[in-house]
């Protein structure tokens, strides 16, 4: 799986309860996605440089940020937006979800990492962070329901089962980006292992804006 994410998602409501017809589609209002930009990141300077969609957006080049602001929804792209530990996405973040769900959501292909993290009306409940070489990074709050078969998965394993396991304890018996393309499946309506089905976005019709940006994201 050759999956690189790092994104925001700020949602009026669940999103896997919106019908596709209401999902983002066509490109976003420029002077909102700029305006929220601002608000979210007050220390960068952003530079305006052509259009994107959310399929090739949700790993910009580093020092890019693709964004669209649609109604009901917000997203945000840029590397290291998210840690590897989703609970310390920065307060100024979390804060702008006030009223509203977050997903943070990040996977990398070359190190086999996953994260996301949700937050409604700013409080943290689900936070999981994982990758083989570390095993379990960050697990706070209850799985939620697409985690239940790599639980179960996890639990199955006893003793030399999972060869891995008996030389490290902190192997994973399942594919961290498997894990991590489900919750972005769950969570945002987003399908990377193949074309979008009668319930996910079509990445490709959604258009961000792909912006310059100078400075740090954080508090």
């Amino acid at each position: 799986m050759g999956f690189r994410t790092s994104l925001l998602v700020y949602t009026d409501g669940d999103v896997a309860d919106r019908p596709r017809t209401v999902s983002p589609a066509g490109p976003a209002d420029l002077g909102r996605t700029t305006t929220m930009l601002r608000r979210l990141l007050p220390g960068c300077a952003i530079e305006l440089m052509g259009p994107a969609s959310l399929a090739e957006g949700m790993w910009p080049p580093f020092g890019r940020v693709c964004a669209g602001s649609f109604p009901g929804i917000d997203v945000i792209c840029a590397q290291r937006l998210v840690g590897e530990r989703p609970s310390a996405l920065p307060v100024r973040l979390i804060a702008a979800s006030a009223g509203r769900r977050l997903v943070a959501h990040s996977m990398h292909s070359v190190v086999d990492w996953s994260a996301f993290g949700v937050w409604e009306d700013r409080r943290l409940v689900r936070s999981l962070s994982l990758c083989p070489d570390e095993g379990i990074i960050e697990d706070i709050g209850e799985p939620l329901l697409f985690e239940v078969p790599y639980q179960e998965a996890d639990r199955a394993v006893v003793g030399d089962s999972w060869p891995d396991r008996a030389e490290d304890p902190n192997a994973l018996p399942f594919h961290a980006l498997a894990l991590g393309a489900d919750a972005l499946r769950a969570l945002c309506r987003i399908n990377l292992t193949g074309p979008p089905g009668p319930t996910d976005i079509d990445t490709a019709a959604v258009g961000l804006h792909d912006f310059l940006m100078r400075g740090p994201i954080t508090d």
